[in-house]
């Protein structure tokens, strides 16, 4: 094992560690190094399919990208997908395992350890530099026995620690100098410095408040690191961020309910880019908007849940509406099979078995499966016949009669559905709207406008050459890699 690690924890949920850990990834790939991200276990509905054939959070895959590596399994060995309020699917290198409520999980947790730690291994003996991500809080004290995802794997793999508190929230210096108040001694030894992100205003008029942090913890108080403003243009991980998917920005409304399981919503990203789309994000409670040209149901983590969820709602009322309109609806994935006849689970993977009753716009039905499809797909799409990228994460296959009027093609067969008047639509594939060309094609056959220039993807890399920059100007990148150090795995 030859890498440094160097573990960024936070001391709560959204202090951004997973953008700060992507500009490092960047930064420090600048200088010539071997970067590899990790996370020992990350709990997310947003993820990526990775080059051997797994899913990882989309987190992780974005530093991966920022380390200008291709995103393994390795980089997330624990995934944790939340199926219901109290329950998640667990992902172990790249593949589901099982379904367990948050109080087995967090019995059995610890069995998972071998895991991670094989994965940290793996990664450290190829790379220069491992920069570990957290999750959640790291003050949880009360989920210390049996943790994997923060002290329990920094403490088993010998990793010194940097804490990042939001001073954004406000009360940064009693959060920080509080994690270490209640922390196990032997876990606040690792901990080689602090950190201040977010900061707004000027930075010189916190030195006192450094100088006391510092004091206090006995360790030096880095940053502080300024609000990075394009923050919004790289793929959000948590679903909190749809609590900022705002509805600025062009005349035409593109409407998606926000289901209480949704999934890979950064399948959205590319259209609020578009100057003619004014993408609306549909809260609990409130109706779709009449004004809609287009309505997208996204992914979801459990079809059938969602289903009824979107009932209680009375979207499915205001979806029919919008058909009889003549408005335009795309289902994506767990949307595509909302969308058809019945959804059938007889083997119980999301929930109980049993079949439930679709929105019977599109003439086909979905047989969810235990065999779960992970690959990244090229298709042509089925009308304008331009390319477009995009990935399968789904488990189940749907068949009908709209079929045979597929959305696209993929290796030369039919993928998704149309129905009779083209207006209903549903494909399996995410992360569709990335491919610029198609983009524009299927937007403009809806009357909305394009920026002809926009490249997508290019500007994702010129964000993290810029976060890279960001984080470069207000860290000494010298002093973060001598703290780094090679693990020593108990």
């Amino acid at each position: 094992m030859t890498a440094r690690a160097l573990m960024f924890m936070g001391t709560g949920s959204d202090v951004g560690k997973s953008l700060i850990v992507a500009g490092l990834c960047r930064a420090f790939a600048n200088r010539g190094l071997r970067v590899a991200p990790f996370k020992p276990q990350n709990m997310s509905n947003n993820a990526a399919v990775t080059a051997d054939g797994g899913e990882i959070g989309r987190a992780q895959a974005l530093q991966a990208r920022a380390a200008r590596r291709e995103p393994v399994t390795a980089m997330n060995p624990v995934l944790l997908k939340p199926e219901r309020e109290t329950g998640s699917q667990v992902v172990v290198r790249g593949r589901r395992v099982a379904s367990m409520s948050a109080r087995d999980y967090f019995s059995k947790r610890q069995t998972f350890m071998p895991d991670v730690l094989a994965a940290f291994s793996e990664l450290a003996g190829k790379n220069d530099l491992v920069l570990v991500e957290g999750a959640g809080s790291a003050s949880e004290v009360n989920l210390r026995e049996t943790d994997i995802a923060n002290f329990g794997f920094a403490r088993a793999a010998g990793v010194p620690v940097v804490l990042i508190g939001d001073i954004h929230r406000g009360g940064v210096i009693a959060s920080l100098i509080g994690t270490f108040a209640v922390i196990d001694p032997e876990d606040a030894e690792l901990v080689a410095a602090t950190l201040i992100n977010k900061f707004h205003g000027d930075p010189s008029l916190f030195d006192d408040g450094r100088k006391l942090i510092a004091g206090w913890t006995g360790q030096p108080c880095l940053g502080p690191i300024p609000h990075f403003d394009r923050a919004h243009r790289l793929p959000a991980e948590d679903v909190l961020g749809l609590e900022t998917f705002g509805a600025a920005g062009g005349e035409t409304v593109i409407a998606v309910p926000r289901l209480e399981r949704i999934a890979n919503f950064d399948d959205l990203d590319p259209l609020k880019r578009e100057p003619g789309a004014r993408l609306v994000i549909v809260q609990p409670g409130q109706p779709i908007p009449r004004e809609a040209r287009l309505v997208i149901l996204p992914g979801s983590k459990a079809t059938r849940a969602d289903l009824a969820f979107m009932r209680a709602q009375g979207w499915d009322i205001d979806i029919a509406a919008h058909v009889r309109a003549s408005g335009h609806v795309l289902g994506i994935c767990g949307g595509y099979q909302m969308l058809g006849r019945t959804v059938a689970d007889p083997g119980g993977l999301e929930s109980a078995s049993g079949v439930s009753e679709g929105l019977g716009l599109l003439d086909v039905q979905t047989v969810l499966g235990p065999q779960k499809q992970l690959r990244p797909e090229n298709a042509i799409d089925a009308i304008s016949g331009l390319p477009l990228a995009g990935y399968h994460m789904h488990m189940g296959t749907t068949s009908g009669p709209d079929t045979a009027r597929p959305f696209a093609h993929v290796a030369g067969e039919a993928e998704g559905a149309r129905g009779p008047s083209g207006r209903v639509m549903g494909t399996y594939l995410h992360g569709l709207f990335a491919s610029d060309a198609f983009r524009r094609d299927f937007l403009a056959r809806l009357g909305i406008a394009t920026d002809p220039l926009l490249d997508f993807e290019a500007d994702i890399d010129a964000t993290l050459d810029a976060l890279a920059a960001h984080i470069e100007t207000h860290l000494d990148l010298d002093a973060l890699l001598a703290m780094a150090r090679e693990p020593v795995i108990a």
